[in-house]
């Protein structure tokens, strides 16, 4: 009864939420709809409508400029659909909604997934807020592309043999090549599973925001940015604050840093917890940043790899088995690999 009255309770944030967003959305005006000609906005209907009929396929052809905007808004929502899977799990034990899950392209099931047995109240607090943010990240997104949004892909959360968390430890060296990573198991193991996904959705946010043509949706992916910043440090804070008590969950943590920056190209741009260089060894290194202080970006290419376990370029694997349902080339002919 608790973890019911506590979904209840994250479901109703998370619908505030995606109310005083799409009120937002309404207010800044311009956006996708107008553009391209597509009722977008409206596939939700207004406030107090949910249960209303979504229109028609649009028959308008998006401009060049809408479409990429739409490209870059579903290449997000395809990150979110991961995150909140995963938090509504581990938080909760249960799945994302069926009726926020439909749209273009394949519809996927979810492999994996369950409520992980919290020891620690504040990360079971932190989990069920980060879980509440990405659900509604989910609904606003989804509100604003409408009719455009795309399905929830095939996603593999599972904490077994065959999971993509295992998957993601082994070439990390977190467990032996037949050893498993059960990210459901601990809070520590929560933990170090969240950090593989909340510097990931930063850098994409950063990647992808230039990207954006309309300067509304530029100011809301800033704000989903902000969000994913603000989970993404509080990860890295209390990864490093339990590591100070057991080394070996800071190494972890480092760890996976490393195995990301083998899956996103040459350069060695991703930043474990622990500090490096001239006077910073072993100190705290919560906000990675490059010399000027700033938040670096990832490509859409270089995200793909990272969530599909591949430095092969491949389509598919990893967290979205069968790839995700991005139109892929479409952003990369736009400049974003």
């Amino acid at each position: 009864m608790i973890q019911n009255n506590a979904m209840l309770e994250i479901l109703e944030r998370a619908e505030a939420r995606r109310t005083a967003r799409r009120g937002f959305m309404k207010f800044a005006g311009g956006g996708i709809a107008a553009t391209a000609g597509l009722s977008l906005l409206t596939a939700c209907g207004g406030d107090d409508e949910e249960n209303a009929t979504a229109p028609p396929a649009p028959t308008p052809t998006p401009s060049s400029d809408a479409q990429i905007d739409i490209d870059v808004l579903n290449f997000a929502l395809n990150l979110e659909y991961l995150e909140a899977t995963f938090y509504s799990f581990a938080a909760f034990g249960a799945p994302l909604a069926a009726t926020t899950t439909s749209g273009v392209g394949t519809a996927g099931a979810v492999t994996g997934g369950r409520a992980v047995n919290f020891t620690d109240p504040v990360v079971r607090n932190y989990a069920r807020e980060i879980a509440a943010d990405e659900v509604a990240h989910v609904n606003f997104l989804r509100s604003v592309l409408g009719s455009a949004a795309v399905a929830l892909p095939a996603l593999n959360i599972d904490g077994g043999a065959n999971g993509a968390f295992t998957a993601a430890a082994r070439a990390a060296g977190l467990v032996p090549a037949t050893g498993t990573f059960d990210a459901y198991a601990s809070d520590e193991n929560f933990l170090l599973a969240a950090f593989i996904f909340e510097d990931v959705g930063v850098t994409a946010y950063k990647g992808g925001a230039p990207l954006l043509v309309n300067k509304t949706y530029l100011e809301a992916a800033a704000g989903l940015l902000a969000a994913e910043a603000y989970h993404a440090g509080l990860i890295r804070t209390v990864l490093y604050a339990k590591g100070v008590q057991t080394p070996s969950l800071r190494t972890s943590a480092d760890a996976i840093s490393n195995a990301r920056d083998s899956l996103d190209g040459a350069s060695d741009i991703d930043q474990g917890i622990t500090g490096t260089g001239t006077g910073l060894t072993g100190t705290s290194n919560i906000v990675p940043t490059d010399a000027n202080g700033i938040a670096f970006s990832r490509t859409v290419a270089q995200v793909h790899n990272i969530a599909y376990l591949t430095n092969t370029a491949r389509i598919g694997g990893g967290f979205f088995p069968n790839g995700t349902n991005n139109r892929t080339d479409a952003l990369r002919s736009s400049g974003a690999n």
